[in-house]
């Protein structure tokens, strides 16, 4: 069982940075890889940016590359979300994940979620 806990989300204006955290306090920490998802109102869950277990394997959804950096710190047993330019549609519900490899995360372990709103 793997306990993940997000925080960090907030209201931001557009144009503006977050930096929502989520730890993961336990021995296995560093063999998991991680992620980050987000849910908007009426819409699915959608993939954001993952990081493999030891940091070389890093991938991003289209729409955020180049705004957005993932990255851990295993020592912390702590996974960042760097979020600069936000826009409007960003907004959502962000949540953290983990399991064993990149490709299968969403059948993993998910956390509660943090809020993310950029207003206009």
């Amino acid at each position: 069982q793997v306990q993940l806990l997000e925080f960090g989300g907030g209201l931001v204006q557009a144009g503006g940075s977050l930096r929502p955290s989520c730890a993961a306090p336990g021995r296995t920490f560093s063999q998991y890889a991680l992620g980050w998802f987000r849910q908007a109102p009426g819409k699915d869950r959608e993939f954001v940016a993952a990081i493999s277990w030891g940091g070389a394997g890093i991938n991003y959804a289209d729409s955020v590359e180049g705004r957005f950096t993932i990255s851990r710190d295993n020592a912390k047993k702590t996974v960042y979300l760097q979020m600069n330019s936000l826009k409007p549609e960003d907004t959502a519900v962000y949540y953290c994940a983990a399991n064993a490899m990149l490709a299968t995360l969403r059948h993993g372990y998910w956390g509660q979620g943090t809020q993310v709103t950029v207003s206009s």
